[in-house]
C-alpha cells in the first residue's frame, strides 16, 4: 500500500451537501450593512444577560455543568415537565443530530417535509439514514398524508417543522393530531418548534401538548431565535425519559459552555422584555407581508420570524438587487427566505421587491 494512501472513511459521507449558513453582511465600509439571511433575532441580548455571560465568560478555564443542572431546573419548572424529559445540546441541530444517532442504523428512513429546514439530509445522510423527502403541498405546506404514507418498516424517525423553515407555514392541530393517529408508536416524530414563540395562529398547537398525550413524540427548541443566543448554541428537546435519556448518552460531553447556560437560564428571567422584542417582530412581519401582497407577491402566511418569497429563476438576480440596496437574504434554488430585521432593513428590502416585481 502507497505512503500516500489516504485514511479509510466512512461511504456515507460521500456526497453529503455543506450546509449553507446565511451570508454575513459586508464590512462597514462596504455596500450592505443589513443580514436578513439567518433568522437571527436583530435586537442585543436581553436585559441582564450579556451581564450573566460576561461574568461566566471569568470561569471558562474550569469545565462547564455536564447536566446543564440549572438551566435543566428552569425549564422543567416552566414548561411542567420532569427533569428527566429533558436534554441538552449546542443548539436544535445539535440535538437533532444526536435524535438521529439514536434512533437509526444504517439504512433506517427518516421522513421528512421537502424543502424544509436544509440540516435535515445533512444529518440523516451522516447517521448514515436514508432521506425520504416528502414534497410541500402546492401552498408550501407540510402534505402530513402522503407523509405517513411514506411511513415503512424501516422508518424510524420523522420530522415536522412547525412552523416550517424556510416556508414560514404550519400545521395545525387536527391534521397534526390525525397524522399521530396513523404513525406506529416506535416510530418518533420529532416536532422542532424552532420559531414557537413567534406562533400567533391559535390552531397551531403547542408541541408538549402532544408530547405529554404521545410516548413517541419529541419537541425540539433552541434558545437562538427568540432569545437571541444564536451565538452561543443552546438547544433543547423534550421527550419520555427513553428517548431523553438516549439523547444524554449521546451527547457531546460539556457541550453546552456554562457562559451558554447561564446566559440562557437569565434570558428565561427576561422574558418580559423578551415577549416585548417578539412582539414588534411579529407586527414587523405583519407590515411586512402586507406590503409584499399589495406588491402582487403570493406570500404564505408566516408564523415565523421571516417570510418566504418564490422567485423562480431569478433567484439570483433578486439575491443581487437586494445586495445591492443593503440587506442580505437568504437564496434556494426557487426561492428567498428574509428575516424579519430592523424597521429599516424591512424598508430597503420592500423596496427592492416592489422594484424587482414590476419587472417581472
Amino acid at each position: 500500500m502507497s505512503e500516500n494512501t489516504p485514511p479509510r472513511l466512512r461511504a456515507a459521507l460521500d456526497g453529503i451537501p455543506a450546509y449553507k449558513p446565511g451570508k454575513p453582511a459586508a464590512a462597514a465600509d462596504g455596500p450592505v450593512s443589513f443580514k436578513l439571511s439567518s433568522n437571527e433575532n436583530p435586537y442585543p441580548p436581553l436585559p441582564g444577560v450579556l451581564e450573566t455571560a460576561v461574568a461566566a465568560a471569568g470561569t471558562f478555564n474550569r469545565y462547564p455543568d455536564m447536566g446543564c443542572t440549572a438551566l435543566v431546573t428552569e425549564l422543567a419548572a416552566r414548561l411542567d415537565v420532569p427533569a428527566a424529559h429533558l436534554a441538552t445540546g449546542t443548539g436544535a441541530v445539535g440535538v437533532a443530530q444526536q435524535l438521529l444517532q439514536i434512533t437509526t442504523e444504517p439504512g433506517d428512513e427518516v421522513v421528512y417535509a421537502w424543502r424544509s429546514f436544509e440540516a435535515y439530509p445533512i444529518i440523516a445522510q451522516i447517521a448514515g439514514a436514508r432521506s425520504v423527502q416528502v414534497p410541500l403541498t402546492a401552498d408550501e405546506r407540510h402534505d402530513l398524508d402522503a407523509m405517513a404514507d411514506a411511513i415503512t418498516d424501516r422508518t424510524r424517525l420523522v420530522f415536522v417543522c412547525n412552523p416550517n423553515n424556510p416556508t414560514s407555514t404550519v400545521v395545525r392541530r387536527r391534521e397534526l393530531e390525525a397524522f399521530l393517529a396513523r404513525v406506529p408508536r416506535d416510530v418518533l416524530v420529532v416536532l422542532d418548534e424552532a420559531y414557537r414563540e413567534f406562533v400567533r395562529d391559535e390552531d397551531v398547537p403547542d408541541g408538549l401538548e402532544l408530547y405529554r398525550e404521545h410516548p413517541n413524540v419529541c419537541v425540539l427548541r433552541t434558545f437562538s431565535k427568540a432569545y437571541g443566543l444564536a451565538g452561543l448554541r443552546v438547544g433543547y428537546a423534550v421527550a419520555h425519559e427513553p428517548v431523553a435519556a438516549a439523547l444524554r448518552k449521546t451527547a457531546v460531553p460539556f457541550g453546552v459552555s456554562q457562559l451558554a447556560q447561564d446566559a440562557a437560564v437569565a434570558s428565561l428571567h427576561s422574558e418580559p422584555a423578551l415577549m416585548q422584542r417578539v412582539e414588534a417582530l411579529v407586527a414587523e412581519r405583519a407590515k411586512m407581508a402586507k406590503a409584499l401582497v399589495a406588491q402582487g407577491w403570493a406570500v404564505p402566511e408566516s408564523q415565523a420570524n421571516f417570510v418566504w418569497l418564490r422567485v423562480g429563476e431569478r433567484v439570483a438576480d433578486f439575491v443581487a438587487a437586494c445586495e445591492s440596496a443593503g440587506v442580505v437574504v437568504r437564496p434556494f434554488d426557487d426561492g428567498v427566505r428574509v428575516s424579519i430585521g430592523e424597521e429599516r432593513a424591512n424598508e430597503l428590502f420592500l423596496s427592492v421587491a416592489e422594484a424587482f416585481r414590476g419587472e417581472l
